[in-house]
């Protein structure tokens, strides 16, 4: 750049005036060159106010000005730039320092460092001296490169961070679900360096490179936890689970095996044990507690929910996977019930909001809408899943739940996208 005495050049200065030489010798729109600088305006350090001060310098171009062999100079004065923009004139400035040094607009600089132009009757400016924007036509190219890996690194942290959250979530309901059932193994260590890595998770958005290394830190402490929850896992003789199981199926047994028109059996003792045979009141009791389907028919006789367990899992994809990453695939209705009793407290859903809808629903239909909440919460559908699992037991309660409808539209939504 020419030293003409009174503007000091830089190199940042030199730099854009080689930019506004390449810019006058291509052909390019006025609206495309400003869409792809404001793409990338972040990642180059510009500020909402110097985006301001540039739409401002654009607005006064024409369309022209922007064809080859010509330059988009605008000769606006500070008074004009203020009272169009808003801002003070050392703000005008310093912003139109810092979009020179960002090779975004160049200067062109008359003899008497006065700003100035003139147009022929044709509107094609002969002679300009003021803000020259020729070189945001030279980096548009550069502009659409840099947003499309910006677009490629924020793909890549969104699934890091997914991966984060699968893992923790993992980890968090293996370590509650192995201290609740006194499983053996260093779960207080696994619990610690947990909470570490919580301790370390970024509070705003990180590079690829940070979430790639927290990404490993948790992978490393699932693998080792899901090794430990494999060669330790045993369930409890008397865990509420397999109490729930095991009582339903006496209860099938008894409504199958029993003479309907036979109240009070007699039964034979075969022991000397005393208090072997419950009483009627005790075993009324136990049928209360944990006969769910006897529930179900007594809310909704009509029992329109019944739906297919494949129908399930494929209306429910996140539900699927994530529980074949707990425990493998899901094949029958005891699997359902299974990974939903391991996936629910990861959502949030509380041991009494989870006892209370199998009560009301069924062990299965209780299953079947977890798998449709942890679906939707996964999708971000819904923010409070436990509001959302009153809600469906309150319809049941009053005979207006049609699960049906849930699954069936879900999978025609899916198959649309598909």
């Amino acid at each position: 750049m020419k030293h003409n005495g009174w503007r000091k050049p830089t190199p940042g200065l030199v730099q854009a005036e080689k930019l506004a030489q390449v810019g006058e010798r291509l052909n390019i729109p006025k609206s495309k060159a400003i869409v792809a600088l404001k793409k990338v305006a972040a990642s180059l350090g510009l500020k909402a106010s110097d985006m301001l001060l540039l739409d401002t310098l654009s607005a006064i171009t024409q369309d022209q000005d922007w064809e080859a062999g010509r330059r988009p100079i605008v000769w606006a004065s500070n008074a004009f730039l203020e009272e169009q923009t808003g801002l003070s004139l050392r703000a005008v400035q310093r912003h139109i320092c810092r979009l020179c040094e960002a090779g975004i607009i160049s200067m062109k600089d008359s003899p008497n460092g006065k700003r100035w132009g003139r147009r022929n009757d044709e509107g094609y400016i002969i002679e300009a001296y003021g803000f020259d924007l020729a070189p945001l036509a030279a980096r548009t190219e550069e502009f659409k490169i840099l947003n499309a890996q910006n677009l490629e690194e924020r793909a890549l942290c969104k699934s890091l961070r997914h991966k984060i959250t699968i893992s923790r979530r993992i980890i968090r309901a293996k370590i509650e679900k192995a201290l609740e059932n006194s499983l053996k193994g260093p779960w207080r260590e696994f619990e610690k360096e947990f909470e570490l890595l919580l301790a370390k998770l970024p509070k705003r958005s990180e590079t690829s490179e940070k979430l790639l290394d927290i990404t490993d830190w948790f992978k490393t402490l699932c693998e080792k936890v899901e090794n430990a929850f494999t060669e330790a896992f045993d369930w409890p003789e008397h865990s509420d689970e397999k109490e729930s199981l095991e009582n339903h199926e006496y209860i099938f047994f008894n409504q199958k095996m029993t003479c309907r028109h036979v109240n009070n059996d007699t039964h034979i003792q075969t022991t000397k044990k005393l208090n072997l045979v419950n009483s009627n009141s005790i075993r009324k009791k136990e049928n209360e507690k944990f006969n769910f389907n006897l529930q179900v028919n007594r809310i909704n006789p009509k029992n329109n929910n019944h739906i297919q367990l494949e129908t399930i899992m494929a209306a429910c994809p996140k539900f699927a996977i994530m529980a074949k990453q707990l425990g493998g695939y899901v094949e029958n209705w005891e699997d359902l019930h299974r990974m939903a009793s391991i996936i629910r407290p990861i959502i949030g859903i509380s041991e009494d909001a989870w006892y209370l809808a199998q009560k009301q629903l069924g062990p299965n239909t209780a299953a079947a809408v977890i798998s449709l909440i942890y679906d939707k919460y996964e999708k971000q559908e819904i923010v409070s899943v436990g509001g959302y699992l009153r809600g469906i037991v309150n319809k049941a309660i009053n005979g207006n739940l049609h699960l049906q409808k849930s699954f069936y539209g879900r999978l025609a939504c899916h198959n649309k996208k598909s």
